[in-house]
């Protein structure tokens, strides 16, 4: 097995995140899910955009904020995911190159337009997320680069694009492109609705050894295993994985790897501002001390110093110097 030349390839939603403060009021108001995220359709987003306050656009995407992190970390990343040929797709491949991802997968032309995420922001942080998939769900299996998949340490893949058909292919293929390479294959479950509608295919590909490191947070474990009791659902499902990584928000987290229970508490923050993103860049920080060899404690530590970084500020990548923030919190 030749030496691989990035540290992490990953497939997920190119989006453009359009971001807003709103009052609480306004959330009920338009009938949101507080808190949550949901897949619209053009109409709707229509609405909610009309009914936002004075936005800002960031480029954004579960897995593409996740690998914003780890470039900023010092990681050598690429990135696999469709935009359409229009202003936003060009916004989205400008803002992930910028960020030294590599990223080649051709625009697609016509409608749908590139995706975008609708955040309507209340006061104490908390996001509520509304997506209208676009383009993003418009990506075929013929579009990977599997020579680029099979030169990398981790394929990372995300939950959100397992619900249309043609992504979902595309990651199957990936993954068995991952797996005859000797690479590991890391997979974030994303949402708790994901799991309602695929949670058979999840549970199905843990049995078959397909996954090598799994990332959730509370919700959506107790979602996959069927156990609100978290202990419960962390003793059902850490025997099928090799490496478990469950975020509690502000518990904490927790992995488990060999038996072995690792914990570290949320790192402080002074005001939380935006939880956007907090996972991804958790998993940035897991998965860049991952790569680097790290012990399992330090790389829980390293995703929580990132996670506390991003929900200080709107929006869902990182705007300080993340590496003088992991210097100083192992210093």
């Amino acid at each position: 097995m030749s030496a691989p030349r990035t540290d992490v390839i990953a497939i997920g939603n190119a989006i453009v995140d359009v971001m807003a403060p709103c009052e609480d009021g306004l959330i009920d108001a338009l009938g949101l899910v507080r808190g949550g995220m949901t897949l619209i359709d053009t109409e709707r987003a229509h609405a909610l955009y009309d009914a936002m306050g004075p936005a800002r656009e960031i480029s954004g995407g579960s897995a593409a904020n996740t690998l914003a992190g780890l470039a900023a970390l010092g990681a050598r990343c690429a990135f696999i995911g469709q935009v359409a040929e229009d202003q936003l797709g060009e916004v989205f491949a400008h803002d992930i190159r910028a960020g030294g991802i590599e990223f080649a997968t051709p625009a697609r032309p016509g409608d749908p337009p590139t995706a975008r995420c609708l955040i309507f922001v209340t006061s104490d942080g908390q996001r509520t997320m509304n997506t209208f998939l676009g383009a993003s769900q418009f990506l075929p299996p013929e579009a990977l680069d599997e020579a680029a998949i099979r030169d990398a340490k981790i394929l990372y893949l995300e939950g959100y694009l397992w619900d249309p058909e043609e992504p979902r292919a595309a990651m199957r293929r990936a993954i068995a492109a991952a797996k005859e390479a000797g690479r590991k294959v890391a997979f974030t479950l994303s949402d708790a609705f994901v799991i309602e509608r695929h949670g058979a295919d999840f549970r199905a590909m843990i049995e078959t050894g397909e996954i090598d490191i799994l990332f959730a947070n509370h919700v959506e474990l107790a979602a996959l295993t069927g156990h609100d009791d978290f202990d419960r659902g962390l003793a059902e499902l850490a025997p099928k994985v090799p490496l478990l990584v469950v975020t509690r928000s502000e518990k904490g987290a927790v992995a488990m790897a060999g038996g072995e229970r690792f914990a570290v508490p949320a790192e402080p923050v002074e005001q939380v501002v935006d939880t956007t993103g907090a996972g991804d860049l958790f998993a940035a920080g897991f998965l860049f001390g991952h790569v680097r060899g790290r012990a399992v404690q330090d790389c829980l530590t390293l995703g929580a110093v990132c996670a506390a970084e991003v929900i200080s500020h709107y929006g869902a990548r990182p705007e300080a110097d993340l590496p003088a923030l992991v210097a100083a919190r192992f210093s």
